[in-house]
């Protein structure tokens, strides 16, 4: 599990911040993964075979055009773990560290700790916390999990972005978490929510409704991407059971809106144009034909309906955190 949190989720992959992936991004929010758009923990690049270096310009403006979403998530952190007490922050699979200076700013007394495997994103991490004036506070840490747990220490407050579902003993993982909380330390999992929409249903490219086909492509993905894993195991992804059963007492969950409405600004566009990029890349053997050329339609800079062009692309995308305690 290298640790990004790429933005776009599971199954709710949405468009992981972080964040964080298939086709997809990895900003801190949602996550498409069918090439990969996730979050960043993940358990061994060449079982998703990206390149999450590569990636690094696509998770930072994922991450940041989601930065309200995640300052909120923050906020709502605080409120259930006092951030008076709260020495040490875990942000496994940090990615570029988007996240990471989000956390270090909501809890102001703790050592945060950008968890990846990727030393480049570690080090874009280390320059945007300076940037941040966070920097003080921030450390980095090289870790591929699952093997790499007894490397983390103890911590108050994990959070993990869209990178428990990299690890293919979810349940197994869950329980390695637990022993590095510090009692009343609080673990937080951003793990599924609403795939994003960009576009209206009937977009007049193609069929009506090729974001939800996409979505299908995506799962179908994103399931080839679990079998594959390491020790991969069948579980339901019912995060309060299997956080109870991993010793913890959950404690909330809620859900996230990224709401950027038509019309977008340059940066946002740019960034649902590499997305799709991705999805046509890594979704094309799991697309119908017309499909297909609906995607080419929508990335030709030149057609008056492409997403460079069209007045009526927007951000939609729900992600959700679920949190537990150690008593």
């Amino acid at each position: 599990m290298s640790a990004h949190q790429h933005g776009q989720t599971k199954h709710g992959h949405g468009n992981h911040g972080a964040g964080n992936h298939g086709a997809g991004d990895h900003g801190q929010g949602t996550h498409g993964h069918g090439n990969h758009r996730h979050g960043h923990g993940h358990g061994g690049h060449d079982h998703t075979h990206l390149d999450w270096a590569e990636m690094a310009p696509l998770l930072i403006q994922q991450a940041e055009t989601q930065s309200p979403l995640y300052t909120e998530a923050a906020s709502w952190l605080a409120s259930l773990a006092p951030a008076a007490r709260v020495r040490r922050v875990l942000d496994v699979g940090s990615g570029p560290g988007v996240v990471t200076a989000l956390l270090a700013e909501a809890f102001p007394e703790a050592e945060v700790v950008a968890v990846d495997a990727t030393p480049e994103l570690l080090a874009l991490a280390r320059e945007r916390a300076d940037a941040r004036g966070v920097g003080d506070r921030v450390t980095t840490l090289r870790a591929e999990l699952p093997g790499d747990f007894a490397a983390l220490g103890t911590a108050d407050l994990v959070w993990a972005s869209n990178s428990l579902h990299h690890i293919g003993d979810q349940r197994a993982a869950l329980a390695s978490f637990a022993e590095v909380l510090n009692p009343g330390g609080l673990i937080a999992l951003a793990e599924g929510g609403l795939p994003a929409r960009h576009l209206p249903w009937n977009a007049g490219v193609g069929r009506p409704g090729l974001e939800a086909r996409l979505d299908a492509a995506q799962a179908e993905w994103f399931g080839a991407m679990r079998s594959a894993l390491p020790d991969s195991k069948e579980e339901i992804d019912d995060w309060n059971a299997l956080l109870t059963a991993a010793g913890l007492t959950p404690s909330g969950t809620r859900s996230f809106l990224s709401d950027v409405p038509a019309p977008l600004p340059d940066a946002v566009r740019g960034q649902i144009v590499a997305h799709y990029e991705r999805q046509r890349e890594g979704l094309a053997e799991h697309l119908a034909d017309d499909d297909r050329a609906a995607l080419d339609r929508l990335l030709d800079p030149a057609d008056p309906l492409s997403l460079h062009r069209r007045p009526d692309v927007f951000l939609l995308a729900a992600r959700t955190v679920h949190t537990a305690r150690r008593d």
